[in-house]
């Protein structure tokens, strides 16, 4: 029986359609199913389902056999749809009646997330209809013809609306589901999941999805000496100059490379990673907000607020009892997210 101290697992159903891609299938066990809290609970039950709890064909050029069938979904708090291989979904823009009927149902009671080109099959479902949505940008023209009336924006990684989530390609799932765990349970949890994986603990949704040059050419330093030399400093109020000085190029050079390599721009880098920082901190430490605005750049409270409201709706102390534990912890050591390293590790 449990317990009152013990944690109400939340349920997650992988929703397994022919034709899955073999990669997404795997990512919400591992991301989802990998999060525990501080003392090795864990925090979320994945399973994974098709229709008929049948074998289905994946991606791979194999066939996988769920242990559950579809029954299970009314179960699920959250329902994940990973990417499919073609399908009527993606050809024609309809879907199997008892699939679109499963997805609608679910939508009532369960948090909806797509991967990738699973976005396809929310939307031929009418589940993404006047709502932000994201997919893999190769995909783009397609998914314009056949879903007009999603707001499709294929620039960004992933794009969090609520009850409904979205993401690119691949990677931009992992993010998606490492935004879902800190979304859920705060940024410690997060990044304890991304360390097991080797994975960036963070990339903002927003960021482009297309990134240039993650490895620098041979003979060119690039730019991620001078990330990891700002994240060492973001209480100190640095300038695109001081960034382009310490890069030993010009500002104009260091701009364009640095957005090349990371997919934005150099302020807007460093907005994210001082945001990063002070979330850590409103977590872990009894700081007060005057402190935490400082050491992480903001400069004052107001900053802060305004920044943390921006982003993720709330204030400082809102975000502090929401998130974190119910003792202080040990600050973890903030990593630059976007190292071209980190890029060859995804």
């Amino acid at each position: 029986m449990t317990s009152p101290a013990t944690p109400v697992r939340h349920e997650v159903v992988v929703l397994a359609l022919p034709d899955v891609q073999a990669f997404e299938l795997g990512l919400a066990s591992r991301f989802l199913g990998g999060a525990v809290d501080a003392d090795g609970r864990r925090l979320y039950r994945v399973r994974v389902a098709t229709l008929d709890g049948a074998p289905v064909r994946t991606s791979g050029g194999f066939s996988v056999l769920p242990e559950h069938d579809a029954s299970i979904v009314s179960t699920a708090q959250t329902l994940v749809v990973p990417a499919v291989y073609g399908g009527p979904a993606m050809t024609e823009g309809t879907l199997p009646a008892e699939v679109g009927t499963l997805l609608r149902q679910a939508a009532g009671s369960a948090r909806l997330v797509s991967l990738c080109t699973g976005a396809f099959v929310l939307a031929a479902a009418g589940l993404l209809d006047a709502r932000p949505a994201t997919t893999h940008w190769l995909h783009t023209d397609r998914f314009r013809r056949l879903y007009p009336a999603v707001r499709l924006d294929p620039d960004v990684l992933f794009v969090d609306d609520g009850d409904v989530l979205t993401s690119a390609g691949n990677a931009a799932g992992i993010d998606l589901l490492l935004h879902l765990v800190r979304r859920d349970h705060g940024t410690e949890v997060a990044n304890r999941v991304a360390r097991r994986s080797v994975v960036a603990p963070w990339r903002e949704g927003g960021q482009s999805q297309f990134v240039e040059r993650p490895v620098p050419a041979d003979g060119d330093s690039g730019t991620a000496a001078t990330r990891a030399w700002a994240v060492e400093r973001l209480g100190e109020p640095l300038s695109l100059a001081e960034l382009a000085g310490h890069a030993r190029m010009s500002v104009r050079t260091f701009t364009r490379r640095f957005r090349e390599e990371t997919g934005t721009s150099p302020q807007q880098w460093l907005a994210a990673q001082r945001l990063a920082l002070a979330r850590q901190l409103l977590e872990s430490t009894d700081h007060p907000v005057d402190r935490v605005a400082a050491d992480a750049g903001f400069g004052t409270a107001a900053s802060l607020r305004g920044q943390l409201r921006a982003s993720i709706g709330v204030s400082p102390l809102t975000y502090r009892r929401t998130y974190r534990g119910p003792a202080a912890r040990p600050r973890v050591p903030l990593a630059d997210h976007s190292t071209p390293g980190s890029q060859r590790l995804r």
